[in-house]
């Protein structure tokens, strides 16, 4: 392997090359591993994106051979708890002697070495918190359970993001503690495993420990690596120290004492590529200004008037041509990427695919346990419940090996599950326009039990007309059912609005005690003349209409009011505005349309009572 040098800008080695992109290139790839083990502790770790394979497998193994002998790796359990990770009460010593005994977590006991952690984009945000302050400060503490200790943990942590898509991501706190971001798709563990087999790359990188600490890094290095950050909308600036620390591993690997052009090409590849949020670029001009009328030059000697040969424009300072440089080194379809990613942020392509997660006393992943009686149906946590107990058997006196438990000891399991959603369209059937109006419902239904099926997502329908709302399908995932519960509904007669709004919440609040998540989709003009009496009359059936989306605003459930009305009507936007729901006016909305706002306006409900 070589690193990029000055008189060398091509090589066959990880790093020597003009893109460093650490995206497909298994070059770049490599390259990673190696500047991580140079000085894992100071970068913090890395977000490495792969599947489970041979090239994962590949990398973490060049990674490890790269390491210091000495320096301890493990795995985090996917589902690890705060006395295994961070150290608390030992329980088997503690039962022993009577006393509290103290145990090390696993943060401790890897005190100078790095973390593995597998399907990271699954962490729970208790986790990466402790994780991440960790990574800040170097020291864990165990602060529970009746005991306080402190031990020095100073850890590189590699993040590995399994996901299958966008809906799972690594927390955001983690990512911006993690200097390296490596993307292993399209990497062949042929290209890997024939350019780490070119040379010694353990060699290499121990020969790169010894010179770290001599290499020196310049102002307009940290300047333009800090710009560089800015132009692409890098969120975090703490990213920005870490790209200079991985400008400085890169020229120990290549020999260099001070940091050059290259290393800071290599760090903006390395580090920004992937978390880059905005397309680099100035600003333009406001069309409508207008240039400022030029001014005379002012009379000069001959001895004053510039030499035609020399210059006028400012010379280029060598920030400036560092950004230039590293800029040029980003992978050449980022542009493109990034457009793709904001157009389908816009369109909310990407958002709501998956319910709230949830508390459950049976079923989901274990989040530890609190106080409770296992006599009201849940499920004791007996090492917790013997853990509690533990420090008060010498003054509870205790006889022989009989541990005395009272109830005020028992705790329970908890547990974290991702709920399923569903998604309940309301639809009015009355009036002239019903038929296009079940019309455009049907598409959006049959569009979105096409994801159902995927998402292990449900739909429902309601319909009201003439003085009453009825249930016309429950929950399900049947595309038949849906099709001919559909084609069913006649249309025509009065607008009973409240009586649809009213049904509608009654069906969310019974989905939500099913551990379900909850959203309605409103298609009406708002022009409601039926009151919940059954009898006619526009402002009591308005008022009525308007008292049921205010409780569907206090019950929190996540709404989306589609005006199908020819034209825009303020009535719709009332409705919309008392339910505290997303009011889009379609009157020419086709089912794919339908169909995109509706994921859009979910994954928002979901994400505000999440």
């Amino acid at each position: 392997m070589t690193a990029r040098s000055p008189d060398k800008q091509t090589g066959s080695g990880p790093g020597s090359g003009d893109a460093v992109s650490a995206v497909g290139d298994p070059q770049d790839v490599l390259l990673s591993a190696v500047l991580l083990a140079i000085d894992s502790l100071a970068l913090g770790g890395a977000w490495v994106r792969a599947r489970p394979g041979p090239v994962l497998d590949r990398w973490l193994s060049v990674f490890r051979e790269c390491l210091p002998p000495e320096t301890p790796v493990r795995r985090l359990p996917v589902h690890v708890g705060d006395d295994r990770l961070i150290g608390g009460l030992d329980l088997a010593a503690t039962l022993r002697s009577g006393r509290p005994q103290v145990e090390r977590g696993l943060l401790a006991q890897i005190d100078g070495g790095v973390l593995v952690a597998p399907m990271a984009e699954r962490m729970t945000a208790g986790t990466a918190s402790r994780l991440s302050s960790v990574l800040d400060t170097g020291i864990v503490a165990a602060e529970r359970e009746g005991i306080s200790a402190r031990w020095p943990a100073r850890v590189a942590v590699v993040a590995l993001d399994e996901g299958r898509d966008d809906d799972e991501a690594v927390p955001a706190m983690l990512l911006q503690r993690l200097a390296l971001a490596v993307d292993l798709a399209g990497v062949s563990i042929a290209d890997l495993n024939r350019i780490a087999d070119e040379g010694d790359l353990a060699a290499m990188a121990q020969a790169a420990r010894l010179r770290l600490r001599d290499v020196a890094v310049g102002d307009d290095a940290v300047e333009a690596l800090c710009a560089i950050g800015a132009a692409l909308g890098v969120p975090s600036l703490g990213l920005a120290g870490l790209a200079v620390r991985v400008a400085r591993a890169h020229a120990a690997l290549a020999g260099r004492a001070e940091v050059a052009d290259q290393d800071v090409s290599v760090a903006v590849g390395l580090v920004y590529a992937q978390r880059a949020t905005q397309l680099p670029g100035d600003p333009a001009d406001p069309p409508d200004s207008e240039p400022d009328p030029p001014q005379p030059d002012p009379p000069q000697d001959d001895a004053q008037k510039p030499d035609d040969a020399t210059e006028r424009t400012e010379p280029e300072t060598a920030a400036d041509r560092l950004i230039e440089a590293a800029l040029a080194a980003l992978p050449p379809n980022l542009l493109e990427q990034l457009a793709a990613s904001a157009a389908r942020q816009r369109s909310g392509a990407n958002t709501g695919r998956r319910g709230e997660g949830g508390l459950s006393r049976r079923r989901g992943r274990p989040v530890g346990s609190v106080p409770g009686d296992p006599r009201r149906g849940d499920r004791l946590n007996l090492a917790d419940t013997l853990r509690t107990a533990a420090p008060w058997q010498r003054l509870r006196g205790r006889d022989g090996d009989r541990v005395l438990v009272r109830p005020e000891d028992f705790r329970v399991a908890r547990y974290r599950h991702r709920t399923e959603s569903v998604t309940v369209f309301v639809v009015d059937a009355s009036g002239s326009a019903a038929l296009n109006r079940l019309a455009e419902a049907k598409g959006a239904v049959e569009l979105l039990l096409a994801e159902c099926y995927v998402r292990r997502d449900r739909v429902a329908l309601l319909g009201f007309r003439g003085t009453a709302a009825e249930l016309l399908l429950p929950p399900t995932r049947s595309l038949v059912r849906a099709k001919r519960s559909l084609a069913g509904l006649p249309g025509g007669g009065g607008t009973p609005l409240a009586s649809g709004l009213d049904m509608a919440a009654a069906m969310a609040l019974a989905i939500r005690r099913e551990e379900r998540t909850p959203s309605l989709v409103v298609l009406t003009d708002g022009r409601a003349n039926v009151n919940r009496d059954g009898e006619g009359g526009r402002a009591q059936a308005m008022e009525d209409a308007l008292d049921a989306a205010r409780r569907i605003a206090g019950a929190g459930v996540s709404a989306l009011v589609l005006d199908t009305s020819p034209r825009p009507r303020p009535e719709a936007a009332e409705i919309a505005g008392a339910m505290r729901a997303t009011y889009l006016p379609l009157p020419q909305a086709d089912a794919a349309t339908v169909s995109r706002a509706v994921i859009a306006a979910r994954g928002d409900g979901a994400r505000r009572q999440g």
